[in-house]
């Protein structure tokens, strides 16, 4: 027997009207009566006797109101505890190019396995844009790898990702350089904005006045195929977005003397935001997938 079975039946049980039930809750006469045969038929006996077009509950009808009503209220609460509970809504979130190519996928993935009544909308950004779109209220959360100065946003440090430099020359494998020594190569950075190339320039100090750019990248796979395609390309850039490229032996990093670019990885939103169920479960999914 079903929960709507039983409801179908209490409600007769005080008004044996079926017409009168159909209007009430927007439900077929047949369908009703369909229902409480099909409760009868599980019971293997009848629960109201048919006289002419009135039912009438009948003596086992009674009884087993009397006997079962009060564990039909608690299902019923139990019930809507359980909905209350059951976490819903739609999230939107915006990441930067290196988290939400290489490692918001597998999370929002994960995710949504475990709660399948949500949906999430996820927009890539450079790290300013981002941070824009969080202070616009266009997005609920959103996930940086640089530090901001922002008063009415709260970030938090979520993970670590190194920068690495990458290039195809193979010559320049397994050896160890000062940053300078590889400044007659062809530089391909970031575009302003960018986390990533914020990070690098900062680290090279005076340094990156001599740096010569001969191109800048939005996209990761331009920026590979580049660097497959030229091996006098090089770059600085996630470890996360070439790890297929140097296990296939595609590309190759170039080590640096007395110098290392890690960077923290960041989730902000703001301090005014209105932090709902689903917004501190996310939250601390996020923590557990960078802790694992």
């Amino acid at each position: 027997m079903t929960l709507k079975e039983l409801e179908l039946f209490y409600h007769l049980a005080q008004n044996p009207h079926i017409s009168d039930l159909a209007k009430k809750i927007g439900m077929s006469q047949s369908a009703i009566s369909l229902a409480i045969k099909s409760l009868e038929q599980k019971l293997s006996e009848p629960l109201f006797d048919r006289i002419g077009k009135k039912l009438v509950l009948n003596e086992r009808g009674r009884l087993f109101r009397e006997q079962t009503y009060r564990h039909f209220l608690a299902l019923k609460d139990a019930q809507e505890i359980f909905y209350k509970n059951k976490l819903s809504g739609n999230l939107k979130i915006a990441s930067s190019r290196t988290i939400g190519a290489f490692l918001m996928p597998q999370i929002i993935f994960d995710f949504l396995a475990q709660y399948p009544e949500i949906s999430i909308e996820k927009k890539i950004e450079n790290s300013q844009g981002v941070v824009k779109k969080v202070l616009d209220g266009e997005v609920d959360i959103g996930f940086i790898e640089s530090v901001i100065q922002t008063p009415h946003l709260i970030q938090e440090k979520i993970g670590q990702d190194t920068l690495i430099v990458v290039s195809a020359d193979k010559n320049l494998a397994n050896k160890t350089f000062y940053i300078d020594q590889l400044f007659s190569k062809k530089w391909i950075l970031r575009e302003e904005g960018s986390g990533t190339r914020e990070i690098f320039l900062n680290k090279l100090g005076a340094l990156a006045k001599s740096l010569n750019i001969y191109m800048e990248f939005m996209e990761f796979v331009e920026a590979k195929e580049l660097l497959r395609k030229n091996s006098e390309a090089i770059t600085c850039i996630s470890r996360f977005s070439v790890k297929q490229e140097l296990e296939r032996g595609e590309l190759f990093e170039v080590k640096i003397k007395n110098l290392t670019f890690e960077r923290d990885l960041f989730m902000v939103y703001h301090k005014n935001k209105y932090q709902t169920r689903l917004f501190e479960e996310f939250k601390s999914f996020i923590y557990q997938f960078f802790k694992s």
